[in-house]
């Protein structure tokens, strides 16, 4: 039975191999051992094995890799404590918006999130949510998170304390960490490997995790690495980032590893330090040539500090290493896309395809590539097939709302007027399609509903300066002139660079100068 559960556990039947293991675990010692002597020794030694497999099975049944769990939630966001410098230089933060080295596309062309970085060609947990600058923002669900509530640090991957028991062992929790003597299990290196990734992952209990972790590496006499890299885990996941970074640094002093360059490169993020994060990656490059993860961390964080230019040739270098490397792929897509290469793009989504990804983002994206290069026969047909794969409301509304796009492109207005309500009846919160319909309502001669419109956008979206600037436009020629400024204000802070605000609020000073 043993050797069965152990082929259940290499085939990735975890279910299967703990149920094994349990009926081994449930046989009484009478009923195996015949006599005293070497025997027993290994019946002792069958049950530890039995133990040691259930153990692993139900950690690998909630498992998630702790190096690509990196969002942050409101509370993290906004009662952060571990900011270095309230005022930081511009390309030394992630927090401030808008700091571009890069020379990548303006906001006029590719469109920002809240926290005011480009949006990106691959959605990842750093990218679900934006950083708020107020609580009211940090409440507000964001569009891209799919989700009806805010994201916190407990939502998504990590298993809530004691629930995951209840969904793996319905007769209740196969080990009781309360009764449990940490200290004699620490003494057993393989046993406590195997229970410290248990409690750590499938009880998500932190503290008796970090107990383990410390006794365990005190029986090691600080010279195991490994123990070093889980006490910096535990420390991450309890907020307590310098200490973290103590034992990662240690732990890399002991052992060269990529994951431990890769932990302790998110502990930089989370306090906001992306250039020391940077340079840690290029530590780690010089230690692992050509290691794709590294290579894409820095090209992330270049992304992330609006560096668009730098972050493309990292993402090139990580297709020369792996050309099958799917992030990569839709991060070079998207750049030639937004950069007026639609062509190009549709090259990079094309590859995607063939290394058969099939999903309604793919198809979207290959229907506006398609529309934007004059390939006017595979537009509607992949925009078909985006929707025929939609698989929640979001999805949909995405995909009605580039159909606007290609209609007004093709000057059938009525046919965008009905794309964009479609896109609202999939999802409410759209405030890019409030702001297109609002200017198709200004076009029909229709003051006050595309106020209203304008005016859900902008509180829904503040960070867009396209509703912004169009309530100033429609304010102005109206005669509400302080309205007007109010709102090119509120455009120009949203996107410095605007050329039609800088000229519309020098206009209004003229006129209230002549006042």
């Amino acid at each position: 039975p043993l050797f069965q559960a152990w082929s259940y556990f290499r085939r990735r039947k975890f279910r299967e191999c703990a149920d094994v293991c349990s009926q081994l675990l449930e046989r009484p010692p009478g009923e195996q051992v015949a006599g005293a002597g070497p025997y027993f020794t290994f019946y002792f030694i069958l049950i530890q094995a039995a133990w040691n497999l259930k153990t692993r099975a139900l950690t690998e049944m909630v498992y998630v890799d702790e190096i690509d769990m990196d969002q942050e939630g409101i509370a993290e966001m906004i009662l952060d404590e571990n900011a270095i410098a309230q005022v930081a230089r511009p390309g030394t933060s992630l927090k401030l918006p808008g700091t571009s080295q890069g020379g990548g596309p303006s906001p006029a062309v590719r469109p920002v999130t809240q926290s005011g970085r480009p949006i990106t060609g691959f959605v990842r947990p750093s990218t679900q949510s934006g950083r708020p600058s107020t609580m009211e923002q940090a409440i507000r669900t964001p569009r891209t998170a799919l989700t009806a509530r805010p994201l916190t640090s407990a939502s998504g991957g990590y298993v809530r304390l004691g629930t995951a028991s209840m969904l793996t062992n319905p007769d209740g929790p196969f080990i009781n960490l309360s009764r449990l003597n940490l200290t004699k299990y620490a003494q057993k290196p393989k046993l406590a490997k195997a229970l410290f990734e248990y409690i750590f992952h499938h009880e998500n209990d932190v503290k008796n995790a970090l107990d383990l972790a410390a006794l365990a590496t005190e029986h090691a006499q600080f010279k195991d690495w490994w123990w070093k890299v889980q006490i910096g885990k535990c420390y991450y996941r309890l907020g307590l980032y310098r200490e973290a970074e103590e034992q990662f640094k240690s732990a890399l002093k002991q052992q060269d590893m990529v994951d431990t360059f890769l932990y302790l490169a998110k502990v930089y993020l989370r306090l906001d330090q992306p250039v020391t994060a940077l340079n840690l990656f290029k530590q780690g490059l010089d230690r692992f040539p050509g290691e794709v993860t590294l290579i894409c961390g820095i090209a992330r964080i270049y992304e992330e500090m609006n560096n668009i230019s730098s972050a493309a040739e990292y993402y090139k270098y990580v297709l020369k290493q792996d050309n099958t490397h799917v992030e990569a792929i839709a991060c070079i897509g998207s750049n030639h896309f937004y950069s007026d290469q639609p062509e190009i793009a549709l090259r990079f989504y094309r590859r995607l395809l063939q290394m058969g990804v099939y999903n309604c983002q793919l198809f979207n994206n290959l229907g506006l590539c398609c529309f934007y290069a004059q390939q006017y026969d595979m537009t509607l047909s992949s925009f078909e097939r985006a929707l025929f794969l939609a698989e929640n409301e979001e999805e949909t509304a995405d995909v009605w709302y580039n159909l606007g796009h290609v209609a007004v492109g093709i000057g059938d207005l009525n046919l965008a007027y009905q794309c964009f309500k479609l896109t609202l009846v999939n999802n409410n919160d759209y405030a890019e399609a409030y702001n297109n319909l609002a200017v198709l309502e200004m076009q029909k001669g229709h003051t006050e509903q595309a106020r209203a419109l304008l005016q859900t956008a902008s509180s829904l979206a503040p960070h867009m300066y396209e509703p912004h600037f169009n309530v100033a436009i429609l304010s102005e020629k109206v005669g509400d002139l302080q309205r007007s400024y109010t709102a090119a204000q509120k455009s120009e802070e949203a996107f410095p660079g605007h050329v039609d605000t800088q000229q519309l609020l020098k206009q209004l000073k003229e006129h209230f100068a002549m006042l």
